[in-house]
């Protein structure tokens, strides 16, 4: 999630950039957010 922003909404949906933003922010006050991972629509569909 460290590499996810609101920007990327399209490429990895709303929820996913919402928990890159959430990381992003709390992590820098001190919070801890668990990091991790999303997979791009793309990818979905390839795979399926």
């Amino acid at each position: 999630f460290s590499e996810i922003s609101k920007s990327d909404i399209a490429l990895v949906g709303g929820k996913n950039a919402s928990l890159g933003e959430m990381f992003s922010k709390l992590t820098n006050e001190g919070i801890n957010v668990p990091d991790g991972f999303a997979l791009t629509s793309n990818f979905y569909w390839q795979f399926i």
